[in-house]
């Protein structure tokens, strides 16, 4: 083989040394966990007599056995119903929160934008479990400093870790700590805009609130439509928040959210193959409706543009 030849095979195999290390971990620490999960979702365990000793519960087939018993579920079905009320409320008030603040801080008259723009980001950079813990103990009448300002001026103090004021609880922390990314995501998108955009708009006697609804808001859809994918994924994987408060409240059960069930399932009842199979349903109903309306959002998209 000559030097050119040799070089020429470098050149070319470049790129795939390059994506060999992120090959290897994705394989490793992706691939090869969702495929043992799938695996386990097809088995169930088999115990005979007493389960003791060697040889008495071995691992067997058991086909789809596992996904009928999840969707027969009550207390997984249940999970779902309540991740979907607690959604209704977060995704659009966070959302809506996100575009709103970005909105302010693209224009022309706001103060001390860099501290406003860490300050709303700042609840972001706070991990999920003490988001949860600080809020919880806020909740709580015996210790939140809410609570004695109410009782001082003689207002209702009321229970928002119990029955329906605990989903606004729950909603109110997520909505505290993902509002900054968001609008994070939406700013940078209104920044991107240019700036003719906006002169010429002026010129045409268009008013700020009429260039935000006509202009910005338009512009940055795609932001939105990124934004509310991410926000879907994360409100069906809902775990933290809900199992943070258990401890300071007998309303949140521990099977409230389908990823509650499954970690039940798996570390509380040693039923790792029940667990696996509601594991897949979930990722499956994610993609679903993740890509579902990834693709309403682009035919709308094409739909706009052939117009």
């Amino acid at each position: 083989m000559t030097t050119a030849r040799r070089k020429s095979y470098g050149v070319k195999g470049a790129p795939y040394a390059f994506l060999l290390p992120a090959t290897i971990l994705f394989a490793l620490f992706f691939a090869l966990p969702i495929g043992y999960a799938l695996w386990l979702s097809l088995h169930k365990a088999q115990v005979k007599g007493l389960g003791l000793g060697s040889g008495a519960r071995k691992e067997v087939w058991a086909g789809l056995e596992n996904y009928k018993d999840a969707l027969s579920d009550s207390e997984l079905l249940s999970g779902a119903v309540r991740v979907v009320g607690y959604g209704a409320i977060v995704i659009p008030v966070m959302l809506g929160l996100a575009l709103l603040f970005a909105l302010m801080l693209d224009t022309d008259k706001v103060r001390l934008a860099p501290f406003t723009r860490l300050a709303i980001f700042l609840p972001y950079a706070i991990p999920g479990v003490v988001a949860a813990l600080l809020w919880g103990f806020l909740y709580l009448p015996d210790v939140s400093p809410f609570y004695f300002v109410l009782d001082k001026l003689g207002m209702p103090q009321p229970n928002l870790l119990d029955g329906g004021p605990l989903y606004l609880a729950l909603s109110n922390i997520a909505v505290w700590g993902g509002t900054g990314f968001n609008m994070i995501v939406i700013y940078t998108s209104l920044q991107a805009i240019p700036a003719e955009v906006y002169e010429a708009a002026k010129l045409d006697g268009a008013t700020p609130l009429q260039i935000a609804l006509r202009i910005k808001i338009p512009m940055v859809a795609p932001s939105l439509v990124l934004t509310f994918f991410f926000s879907i994924i994360a409100t069906l994987q809902v775990f933290s928040e809900p199992t943070t408060l258990k401890p300071l409240t007998n309303s949140v059960s521990t099977t409230w959210s389908p990823l509650m069930k499954v970690y039940q399932d798996a570390f509380g009842k040693g039923d790792i193959y029940s667990a696996a199979a509601e594991a897949a349903i979930i990722a499956v109903v994610t993609l679903l409706l993740s890509f579902g309306f990834l693709r309403a959002a682009n035919s709308r998209n094409k739909q706009e543009e052939a117009r």
